[in-house]
């Protein structure tokens, strides 16, 4: 797609538009839910492992095979090193996903398996809408062996990393959905 047609394209609203080097378009559904997920994950990655920890959202990773991945929060090794413009997934700690209700299938599904093949050590699904974390683990080639399901509101969660320090997630204080106000 050229820079004229981008720019002349009128994109559904709702959506955020991500344009990778290797020429993929995708598109990916946001909500206040989303976003607030988001940021309540940081700012617990933030009180776990401090200010500075390597952490990434919405920046992509390079996957063999173009596999790439711009994940909803991603944490590294503390000694990952860019190659060229991205990180690898190999210096990939912890992944996790925000489900939406419009691809809940690729976020359950389609991304365990990814994570689970490329060897991510942690991968979480973390879906307002169900108030749930699907913690999965022990990665093999075709997806991870071990989930574990926690639910909003029981506590924190700590979650031990590879490189033996922890990251705490509060499941008391993610964000749940708002009710949808009545139409006018």
């Amino acid at each position: 797609m050229s820079v004229d047609a981008i720019l002349r394209t009128e994109f559904p609203k709702g959506y955020t538009v991500l344009f990778g080097a290797d020429g993929k378009v995708i598109m990916t559904p946001r909500s206040f839910e989303h976003s607030s997920t988001i940021k309540s994950m940081q700012y617990d990655t933030i009180m776990s492992l401090g200010r500075h920890a390597k952490t990434v959202s919405d920046v992509y990773l390079d996957f063999p095979a173009d596999e790439n991945a711009a994940p909803d929060l991603a944490i590294l090794r503390e000694d990952a090193r860019k190659e060229g413009k991205r990180y690898s997934f190999e210096d990939v700690l912890l992944i996790s996903e925000v489900v939406p209700t419009s691809s809940a299938r690729k976020d359950y599904d389609d991304c365990t398996a990814k994570y689970g093949r490329y060897g991510i050590p942690i991968y979480l699904a973390v879906d307002p809408y169900a108030q749930e974390v699907v913690l999965h683990t022990q990665p093999t080639a075709t997806g991870c062996i071990a989930a574990h399901t926690h639910r909003y509101g029981t506590g924190k969660l700590p979650i031990p990393l590879a490189d033996g320090r922890t990251v705490t997630l509060d499941l008391d204080e993610l964000p749940r959905p708002e009710p949808e106000a009545d139409a006018r």
